[in-house]
């Protein structure tokens, strides 16, 4: 099935497919592309014929980010209540409607993985990535912590402060390493077997898989994750008031391209790279 900017597809019994369908864009997420996603991913967690849905991404990445091309706060896919914070309270509702589902969600990672990419992968119950993948959090470097601030939870304190204090990207291989991903696999083998990962989970009953599913996030709701990181979001609702924040938003609206261009070039890495 096709259905634009997401694409449907079942590869394997008992496994649901969804991928990111805006290459030109680098998979940027719209609230269009992320209204469609969220949909889907609830129609397969309703649907008996599935047990675990796969998300990856057209063309040469998973996802560069949201599509600060338009307007975030336009149309949202689902309410989130208004005020200071909304858009980051907004984006780890919509990580939890994911980690709350009944059945696993994998993420399968190629090429860029940042910004808000990153904290869709991070939703995910399940990450492989490409051994080539870059996955970062740019925005650090001039707007704020994340919306989804996961990075502590699942890297550990020194990694994300790394993480946090410099905006670099990781590879798969760190990815991995630092306890972001699962496994890594050379690109060309990633949809092989991310697929065979998935069939392995679907050979579970779903009423026994959700009960696994839930036990591990439980055990993270005790130790504080969630509320951490809803506690995160007044954080990042802070950090837009800065000065610093509030030009490079001024920047971005003005010219997309230029604004991030300007935010990575001390760096010389992302779109400034010239290697």
């Amino acid at each position: 099935m096709t259905d634009d900017v997401l694409l449907i597809d079942d590869p394997a019994p008992f496994v649901r497919r969804l991928t990111l369908n805006r290459p030109e864009k680098r998979n940027a997420l719209s609230n269009e592309l992320r209204g469609k996603l969220f949909a889907a991913l609830e129609a397969a967690d309703r649907d008996p014929a599935i047990r675990v849905t796969i998300l990856r991404g057209a063309g040469t990445c998973f996802s560069s980010g949201y599509d600060l091309g338009r307007n975030v706060m336009a149309e949202l896919p689902f309410h989130t209540a208004a005020g200071a914070g909304q858009w980051a309270r907004h984006v780890v509702e919509g990580a939890f409607r994911i980690w709350d589902m009944a059945k696993p969600v994998i993420a399968q990672v190629h090429g860029w993985c940042l910004a808000g990419g990153s904290e869709l992968a991070t939703a995910c119950d399940l990450v492989y990535v490409a051994e080539d993948a870059q996955i970062g959090y740019p925005p650090v470097r001039m707007m704020s912590p994340p919306d989804n601030q996961f990075h502590a939870w699942l890297c550990g304190l020194r990694s994300a402060m790394e993480m946090m204090l410099t905006g670099d990207a990781m590879d798969g291989n760190e990815a991995v390493r630092v306890g972001f991903a699962n496994r890594a696999f050379p690109a060309a083998d990633l949809d092989a077997e991310t697929l065979k990962m998935a069939e392995r989970v679907a050979k579970i009953a779903p009423d026994v898989q959700q009960m696994n599913k839930r036990s591990v996030h439980r055990a993270m709701d005790l130790m504080g994750l969630r509320a951490a990181i809803r506690a995160g979001t007044e954080i990042q609702a802070l950090a837009l008031t800065t000065e610093a924040s509030r030009a490079t938003f001024a920047a971005v609206r003005a010219n997309v391209s230029e604004g991030l261009s300007a935010r990575d070039k001390d760096f010389g890495d992302y779109r400034t790279n010239k290697d």
